[in-house]
């Protein structure tokens, strides 16, 4: 359609995810002489330095998930399906090996060569250089099945391979010939490392996990300094566990976000720096039973967060988080300095001892003071808590706020009003000292709603996939919008309350243009965004998907280029934009990729918009406002007295001759040097004069008119004193300046200049324009087009005037 992808967000990078269900590979750079780690994370391969666990290089994506990685001192090898790349400067592929049959699930660098197998249990040697074959080999999968394999160093062309079965073979790749088997322990080899020059260690599967650990969110540096040799981890980089459920920018700055996970975890994750993230940990009915249990074996552990409210203010005195748990009453609170749970645990006095089944928290918010939390719950309660104490402080209503579940609280920037949604189809509007019901609108089952503060706008999204916005002043719903097809899963404004950005179950993120009222973005992911959250600096904005351990960066692409805002057309089809990797896109020409959004073209303004509308110069106000003054500006700045140069002394002082030493006085200076300037040397012609000489003929006053805009105050005043006669000018270049003044405002444009200028000009030669009767009738002239002008302006004034008076008075 019009233009291809989203053409407002651009792909940066993507938070918490450090590594993936890969095994990773170590490498040694002898010239930096510093270990680094490879790791596969989705499509890409990402460096890590060991010294400071921090991410050094992020490769090309490759176009499917890497399945197999290995490296040498070189290069580093990675294959999805039964395809083998190689990675130079840990970055661009610059071999690719095809011939391979089944996916490749084993990976072996050996000097020039690199050996790859298959699940088809096929062994192909490769010349890395020319990409060729050098050896395949074909293995009998029902007494080899290859599992393993390993070069022991200082054996020359030789490879040791692992079976299923348990047995080893030692084979020389050169001479293609099997040179010792062994018989193994009848158990499968699952992992070949060299110990020693004399001696590798074997691995056997004996065991068969019944729950397995995933290390794709986790990757750590260990120190064994303890005493006895014990370990403990160094440096660590650690995600979520379990795909993120709600994200929310913490703070002003735009530099954290919150994140909520199925992992029961909460972390934060810095958008400057990885060394910057924390995790806040996992919400626990009693901390001190679960760290004596451990985490396996914790039964204390408090479901996954559905939904959390925080706020900056006081978050150095008391807890400044409170959360939502699935299917749980009780809401807790965290505390962002200390980076964990608070102390508060939130849930109504009738169910402070015993636990309810069916009755849960739904909604919650924290007032932008941080004093105070508004949580509802399933029944249609809506509660308010003071954070600092956790005493509960009201309820809104008598009893029930909602007859139906709590889909949504939201408090006004000022505590004045709270603001709730019901299942049952209700908006309501309660004062926020009192708890008493102010106002109640009926809307078609609302899903959830989201409160812009400083704006009073409120986003409400519906079961029908609709979306209205109401301004709370007014309590009118201002703008409806419809267009996806999915359940709305979350939505977020824009910093300045502009933008409405929506993403639904359709994997749609679409954007509203709230002024306008129209659709001005939309793009599609490949799995759907469960939650939205922008940068209050407005440069990114993120988003948590299904089945996805990473946060999504997406930068606004206005803030630095030309993006069109123009309303998208019915029947426009987004096309599927790829999720970032984990460091901002690489080599993206950004001047190309401007013919793909809507096909933008540079706008450049003209001079003058239209003949009927007056138009003022781009200059700024010290090229014209002061030329009246200039004079009283030149004799405040000039200094009292000139500078004198010191009469250097005599090295012997002369003496009168007498009785008491007196010096003789210094000679009164006689400088008879006349300090009169030669005007004679001043009296030629400037560009301006020739060019409004010129103009005298041709009727053209565009280049003497530029040259003026170019110049000074001072240089302004020198060029118009010089017309006159006495100054070397004439009558005839006198008349061709009003000429141009009297174009200027026939064009309506340079307005401002127009009349800067011709004050100037009637201040320094009001005598000569008297007494010359064809000055005096041009004088006469622009006089009456400047009275007509200007009651052309003033009317319009007035109209404006009046308009702005009436909308700030009058009640809509």
């Amino acid at each position: 359609m019009a233009r291809e992808g989203g053409g407002l967000f651009a792909g940066f990078r993507v938070l918490g995810r450090f590594s993936g269900h890969v095994p990773h590979v170590l490498r040694y750079h002898g010239r930096h002489r510093e270990f680094y780690l490879a790791t596969a994370v989705g499509r890409s391969v990402h460096t890590y330095n060991v010294k400071k666990l921090g991410i050094v290089a992020v490769s090309n994506a490759l176009p499917r998930e890497i399945t197999c990685l290995a490296a040498d001192r070189m290069l580093i090898f990675a294959s999805y399906d039964n395809i083998l790349h190689a990675f130079a400067r840990n970055k661009e592929v610059v071999h690719t090996y095809e011939g391979h049959k089944a996916r490749i699930h084993l990976l072996q660098p050996f000097g020039d060569h690199v050996i790859s197998v298959d699940v088809d249990n096929v062994l192909i040697v490769w010349n890395i250089q020319l990409e060729e074959e050098y050896l395949q080999v074909d293995f009998d999968k029902a007494t080899f099945a290859v599992s393993a394999i390993l070069h022991p160093s200082t054996y020359l062309n030789k490879i040791l391979l692992g079976s299923e079965q348990g047995s080893l073979q030692l084979w020389n790749i050169r001479s293609n010939k099997l040179l010792y088997s062994f018989p193994g322990w009848h158990l499968a080899v699952t992992t070949l490392e060299q110990v020693s020059i004399f001696s590798i260690l074997f691995s056997y599967m004996t065991v068969v996990l019944g729950k397995t650990c995933k290390y794709e969110d986790v990757r750590q540096v260990w120190i064994f300094d303890g005493p006895g040799g014990t370990g403990r981890v160094l440096r660590s980089r650690m995600g979520h566990s379990a795909p993120p459920t709600k994200i929310r920018y913490h703070g002003q700055n735009g530099e954290q976000i919150l994140s909520a996970g199925q992992d029961g975890t909460l972390q934060s994750f810095s958008t400057v720096h990885e060394k910057f993230n924390k995790s806040l940990g996992r919400g626990s009915i009693n901390k001190k039973k679960s760290k004596k249990k451990g985490l396996k074996l914790d039964t204390m552990a408090l479901p996954p967060i559905t939904v959390f409210a925080s706020e900056v203010a006081h978050q150095s005195d008391w807890d400044s988080i409170v959360a939502c748990h699935q299917g749980y009453i009780t809401c807790t609170t965290w505390n962002y300095q200390k980076t964990s749970m608070g102390v508060h645990k939130l849930r109504p006095e009738e169910f402070s001892k015993h636990k309810p089944i069916d009755i849960y928290a739904t909604a919650v918010d924290i007032t932008s003071c941080g004093n105070f939390a508004v949580i509802g719950l399933s029944t249609g309660q809506v509660d308010v808590y003071n954070m600092q104490s956790g005493i509960h402080r009201g309820r809104c209503g008598k009893g029930k706020a909602h007859d139906g579940a709590i889909r949504g609280v939201a408090v006004d920037g000022l505590n004045q009003l709270i603001i709730t949604a019901g299942s049952e189809g209700l908006i309501k509007f309660w004062k926020f000292k009192t708890k008493n019901l102010v106002y109640s609108i009926d809307l078609s089952s609302p899903s959830g709603i989201l409160l812009h503060r400083d704006s009073g706008i409120l986003g409400i999204a519906c079961d029908d996939f609709s979306i209205s916005v109401l301004d709370i002043e007014t309590r009118k719903i201002v703008r409806t919008f419809s267009g996806h097809h999915g359940r709305i899963n979350d939505m977020t404004f824009s910093p300045d309350g502009r933008w409405l950005i929506t993403s639904s179950m359709d994997c749609t993120i679409k954007t509203w243009d709230l002024p306008s009222g129209c659709l001005v973005d939309c793009f599609l992911v490949d799995s759907a965004a469960v939650s939205l959250t922008m940068s209050p600096t407005g440069d990114f904005l993120a988003s948590a998907h299904v089945d996805d351990l990473g946060i999504y960066l997406w930068s606004n692409r206005s803030l630095y280029s030309l993006v069109s805002l123009r309303p998208l057309p019915a029947d426009y089809e987004p096309s599927v934009v790829t999720c970032p990797s984990t460091c901002p896109v690489q080599d993206v020409d950004v001047a190309g990729d401007e013919e793909t959004c809507d096909e933008m073209i540079e706008y450049v303004s003209p001079e003058q918009l239209g003949e009927q509308l007056v138009t003022l110069s781009s200059l700024p106000e010290s090229r014209w406002k002061n030329l009246l003054s200039l004079d009283v500006i030149k004799k405040k700045n000039k200094p009292r007295e000139p500078p004198k140069v010191p009469k250097s002394a005599p090295f012997f002082i002369p003496t009168v001759p007498g009785l008491t030493p007196r010096y003789i006085a210094p000679e009164e200076e006689n400088d008879a040097q006349s300090k009169v300037v030669n005007l004679g040397v001043l009296a030629q012609k400037s560009d301006f004069y020739i060019h409004l000489e010129e103009a005298l003929s041709s009727n053209e006053y565009t280049a003497p008119l530029n040259l003026l805009k170019s110049l000074g105050p001072s240089n302004i005043e020198i060029e118009l004193r010089g017309l006159a006669p006495e100054g070397g000018g004439s009558v005839e270049v006198m008349l061709s300046f009003l000429k141009m003044v009297g174009m200027m405002l026939n064009k309506k444009y340079n307005f401002e200049l127009a009349q800067a200028y011709l004050a100037l000009f009637l201040k320094l030669h009001l005598k000569i324009l008297s007494s010359e009767p064809n000055l005096l009738e041009e004088v006469s002239r622009l006089s009456m087009q400047l009275e007509e002008i200007w009651i052309h302006l003033q009317t319009l004034f007035n109209q404006s005037l009046c308009v702005l008076t009436y909308m700030k008075s009058a009640l809509l």
